[in-house]
């Protein structure tokens, strides 16, 4: 298990998580955020801020890329706020460094880019800024779940070539000691009233884990399904329940422990049918992961992934497809299960799979956008910390 040990912090204790990273060295700083209208972003961007002026930290360099969002269909207030929010992240990061905007761009002879297609234009854009900045920050909070996933991942990937944990050699996370951080403004009920509305019939497949959902040599394989559930998300649930094999083993995932002791319960009422009525899912299949610690949700769903794996592999391989339709903090725990699980070639005998329905459009209330008072929590991926196997 590659986060063993793990650095994760809320509410105060980040500050002191930075203190002790940040002081004392000159900093090559690329700070990923996305051009969106959750407002929540520019909460964990001011503290980052306003403490990295602090005494005793030195920023070399810094770069804050915005990610645009231009694809989704959003009403007049959310489009205003949209620009707003942009223009207010650009002026707060401007005490540290320059703001960089990234667009995706239709091709030459084409009406409109496909959403994978824009996911990859966005991967490629945050891969190609990276090299030779020693801290590397990803800002989730006002970032789409396809999104963030996808630059999660591919960033792991780029610092975390090899994932075998060899006690003689330095952990794989050291990652030549460069800080991967990732900053959530975390509030699961706001999450549960943004809406996601018209998901694209055609699925979006997060970089590298294609192959394990189309490849023909693999289609004969049984496949486990793991929906990681939401509120307001039935709809995409549906459009990827269209392209999984009725004799799928299904184990939804609910949040629990969680904030609303009853969230489990309504989420269960939520999805009961396209779930369990369609499906005849067991009740005994479902598994619980913790709403607001990512690294023990990455643990729950890591290791029901490797027994699937275990208990299956006298049927010649198995795929594993992961559906993460819940609040940030739990789809990051999915998200790193899977870039543990992924298989290292293209010979092992069973694959990983995210497949995500689009939204095209998104609804939410300004008003509760701008009141929302959120927790903010920081996850430390690689760098110094991981220097040694203690």
């Amino acid at each position: 298990m590659l986060w063993d040990h793990y650095v994760f912090r809320r509410g105060d204790a980040v500050h002191e998580l930075w203190d002790s990273l940040l002081k004392e060295r000159p900093i090559e700083l690329l700070y990923i955020a996305g051009r969106g209208f959750d407002v929540r972003a520019k909460t964990v961007m001011s503290e980052f801020v306003v403490g990295q002026q602090s005494a005793g930290r030195q920023t070399r360099s810094a770069t804050l890329l915005l990610v645009g969002l231009h694809d989704y269909e959003l009403d007049e207030g959310l489009g205003q706020l949209t620009e707003e929010n942009a223009t207010a992240l650009k002026e707060i990061f401007s005490p540290l460094g320059r703001t960089k905007m990234f667009a995706a761009a239709t091709r030459d002879g084409e009406d409109e880019t496909s959403a994978s297609d824009m996911l990859r234009q966005r991967v490629k854009a945050v891969l190609d800024e990276i090299d030779g900045k020693t801290d590397i920050i990803l800002d989730v909070s006002s970032l789409p779940r396809a999104t963030y996933l996808a630059l999660l991942i591919s960033i792991l990937e780029r610092l975390v070539p090899s994932k075998l944990v060899d006690e003689s050699a330095t952990h794989p996370l050291y990652a030549r000691g460069v800080n991967f951080q990732v900053f959530v403004a975390e509030d699961a009920e706001l999450d549960g009233y943004i809406r996601a509305e018209d998901p694209s019939n055609d699925l979006v497949n997060i970089p590298g884990f294609f192959a394990a959902w189309q490849a023909e040599s693999v289609q004969d394989w049984p496949l486990v399904w793991f929906p990681v559930l939401g509120e307001g998300r039935v709809n995409q649930l549906q459009k990827i329940a269209g392209s999984i094999p009725m004799e799928a083993e299904i184990c939804p995932v609910l949040p629990h422990p969680s904030k609303n002791p009853r969230r489990a319960d309504r989420l269960l009422v939520e999805y009961c049918d396209p779930l369990f009525d369609t499906r005849n899912t067991p009740i005994s299949n479902i598994l619980y992961a913790n709403e607001s610690q990512p690294f023990e949700a990455y643990r729950q769903l890591l290791g029901a992934m490797q027994r699937y794996l275990s208990s299956m592999s006298i049927l010649g391989g198995c795929r594993l497809v992961m559906s993460p339709l819940g609040s940030k903090l739990i789809t990051l725990g999915a998200g790193l299960a899977c870039f543990e699980m992924r298989p290292a070639d293209l010979t092992a005998k069973f694959g990983v799979a995210i497949p995500h329905a689009e939204p095209r459009r998104y609804l939410a209330s300004a008003e509760s956008l701008c009141q929302s008072d959120p927790d903010v929590s920081v996850l430390l991926l690689t760098g110094e910390a991981y220097g040694t196997q203690d």
